[in-house]
């Protein structure tokens, strides 16, 4: 008689751990990471050109163990990582996201680099873009193409270094 509970408690455990890793399809194991990560404060200006354009965003992290946002994949054209160092872009192959910290895309800083795209987005459309990380699973964003000339009011500030931007 005394099994009866300590099966249940094993089969409870066991449900509850395969709750935690649910959901995922991609194969990798985000559960042991320590990473949280959310997606917000997300935009694409409308673009000028035919065939590129650049995409704004803040990976927010609230966990314990930083992770790396390693690729960025869209149906709309091919999507890479670009940093802005001391006025100067460069691609770069991945960005570290802090544990309980931020990575910020924003104008005139890190962006994201739409090029050859298939069709221009136009405003009021939405590109779907997938993000990639070196622990995480991949989150899918839509970032809403907005006016040539928007600049968010939140979500981008409290770093009184883009003052000057």
């Amino acid at each position: 008689m005394r099994r009866r509970p300590a099966l249940a408690a094993v089969a409870v455990i066991g449900a509850l751990a395969l709750a935690g890793c649910g959901g995922s399809d991609s194969g990798s194991d985000s559960a042991g990471s320590g990473a949280e990560l959310s997606v917000g404060t997300a935009y694409m200006p409308q673009p000028v050109s035919a065939s590129m354009a650049a995409g704004f965003l803040t990976i927010t992290n609230e966990g314990d163990s930083a992770d790396e946002l390693t690729s960025v994949t869209s149906e709309a054209g091919e999507v890479t990582v670009h940093e802005t160092v001391g006025g100067t872009m460069k691609e770069v192959d991945r960005l570290e996201v802090p544990a309980h910290g931020q990575l910020v895309f924003k104008s005139g800083g890190n962006h994201l680099m739409f090029e050859k795209l298939k069709q221009q987005p136009k405003q009021g459309q939405s590109v779907a873009v997938e993000l990639h990380f070196a622990h995480s699973d991949p989150l899918t964003v839509k970032l809403p193409v907005k006016a040539a000339t928007y600049q968010p009011t939140t979500g981008h500030s409290g770093h009184s270094e883009d003052s000057g931007h």
